[in-house]
């Protein structure tokens, strides 16, 4: 009873410490809430007005690991980051009209991994976790269960109808998001062939750097990170040429990078590997673009160099400005990647950081873009054992305390926690007492319930965003893999073309939904 009282002390003291909870001063008038509502009502009566004009342009943006907790706790940092208590902010995803839930198990996992998912959004079919680019027939490692089971991708099928199309990531170009696009592959590891079984090099099986250039050899923008397995093993790095781990690893002697630079050479091409060099082109020049900025991963935006590595917003303006030079329209798939991997290193602030960042990506192709032509989605794979809670009150920093301790071990604790993962700690067998270290530091891996050396996915559903031509398909619960279907189908490539034959602009429904019914009657008659 004693500590219980001292407890609640406590936290009442920590409560005033704080001052009243600070809020605009407008918020206290119910007009105010009325007004807004009222105003948000009239904005999205307006939608019943469908936008079902073609899609000229595709653009999907992928956060890997931006669960719907990332997503808030992003938001909140955007808005502090701009002087604002944060909760009221919205972010650029926000703006968008549509929204759904995907549901994102593999076939064979209720937890997914990125590589199954990514063949989901991206090849239109569910997949097995660990494997990119073929159906669930495949067996993760099992080289001889990939033929026959590939299975292609909303980019190569904008590619065929004429679009130019292109990848823009944070992380390694042949890692498992951007590697579905491309690749058909049962180990989602197989960067190079240094990383694979002799086995599976002799029953024929390529490696994903290899696949980039020679599946679909026309991809007209790629930039991210992954040199080092572009080039013959032990070849020093052209940015950091004394550290061995950085060194290309191809065992097959090719130098990926010259071969494609001597395939489009005359056919304006450019290579280049830092910032300098790639603001240096000129967009109206240059019809094909490698831009590889790291030998693995780019770094989090936190850490990066802003002289030498471009951001994620960066790259995505040059790739528009190339991409939508061909009158035919694009298709460019953009990753925040890195969302994933300080989740998984359990340090939040890094996450939440490069969640913005994309946030900021988002802003700036809505700048170069029309919604009446361009239908841009936003999603992620999965999300992660993410979250945040305690109480906080309005404005308080997402890094930072519950204003209570907890009534079990008396000690405080961050309002972001982890289900699991490296932020499990005992000092002197007892939970660390956060209030002793930096719980602000960039690299501090917040408190997890469950010690891993590296935290784990979650299973829950993500949102999906929408908006531009068709968007309004993107509605209520579905399957992930339903995501590059309503794209294909807005933008008349793949599959299910017969609804295009309208003359005047628009995607025409009408002939699709009169052989579906055609084919209820049917099934009827059958029946």
């Amino acid at each position: 009873m004693k500590v219980t009282a001292l407890l609640i002390i406590c936290s009442c003291l920590m409560l005033g410490s704080l001052g009243k909870p600070q809020f605009p001063e407008q918020e206290k008038d119910p007009k105010y809430w009325n007004t807004w509502a009222q105003h948000t009502l009239k904005n999205a009566l307006t939608l019943q007005n469908l936008n079902k004009n073609k899609a000229k342009n595709l653009i999907l943006f992928l956060g890997d690991g931006m669960g719907v907790p990332t997503v808030t706790a992003a938001r909140i940092l955007k808005g502090q980051l701009n002087g604002q208590s944060g909760e009221e902010t919205v972010l650029e995803m926000d703006k968008f009209p549509f929204v759904s839930l995907a549901k994102t198990y593999n076939t064979n996992a209720q937890v997914p991994d990125s590589a199954g998912t990514a063949t989901a959004y991206l090849c239109g079919v569910k997949a097995n976790e660990g494997t990119v680019g073929v159906s669930a027939a495949a067996v993760r490692s099992q080289c001889n269960s990939t033929q026959g089971n590939e299975v292609t991708s909303i980019l190569k099928w904008a590619k065929e109808a004429g679009k130019s199309v292109g990848i823009v990531t944070t992380t390694r170009v042949n890692h498992a998001t951007p590697s579905a696009a491309y690749a058909h592959s049962v180990d989602r590891d197989w960067y190079s062939d240094n990383e694979m079984p002799a086995e599976a090099l002799k029953d024929g099986c390529k490696d994903i750097a290899r696949q980039l250039f020679e599946n679909i050899p026309n991809i007209d923008v790629i930039l991210g990170g992954g040199r080092k397995y572009m080039y013959p093993k032990n070849t020093s790095d052209v940015e950091y040429p004394d550290i061995p781990k950085h060194s290309g690893t191809r065992k097959d002697g090719r130098n990926l990078v010259q071969e494609w630079t001597d395939r489009v050479k005359d056919k304006k091409g450019h290579y280049v590997w830092n910032k300098k060099q790639l603001f240096s082109l000129n967009p109206n020049s240059v019809d094909y673009l490698l831009g590889l900025f790291e030998p693995v991963d780019l770094p989090y935006d936190l850490e990066r160099n802003r002289n030498t590595d471009p951001s994620l917003t960066e790259m995505v303006e040059v790739a528009i400005k190339i991409l939508k030079k061909n009158p035919s329209g694009f298709y460019l798939l953009v990753e925040g990647g890195r969302i994933d991997h300080g989740h998984h290193e359990g340090k939040a602030k890094q996450a939440l950081h490069e969640a913005v960042e994309m946030d900021r990506a988002i802003g700036r192709a809505d700048l170069m873009t029309s919604i009446h032509d361009t239908l841009t989605i936003v999603t992620a794979d999965h999300s992660h054992v993410f979250n945040f809670g305690g109480y906080t009150v309005r404005g308080n920093t997402i890094f930072g305390l519950a204003p209570m301790l907890s009534d079990i071990d008396q000690k405080p604790f961050t309002s972001i926690i982890y289900g699991n993962g490296p932020g499990y700690k005992l000092v002197n067998g007892a939970r660390e007492n956060v209030s002793t270290i930096d719980y602000q530091d960039n690299n501090y891996q917040a408190q997890a319930a469950v010690p891993l050396s590296m935290e784990t996915h979650g299973g829950e559903d993500v949102a999906v965003f929408a908006k531009g031509p068709l968007a309004h398909l993107l509605h209520g619960v579905h399957e992930q893999n339903y995501i590059p279907h309503v794209m294909a189908y807005a933008a008349c490539i793949g599959q299910n073309r017969e609804h295009c034959m309208s003359s005047n602009g628009s995607a025409d429904l009408r002939p699709v939904l009169s052989s579906v019914a055609a084919l209820l009657t049917v099934t009827r008659l059958l029946c």
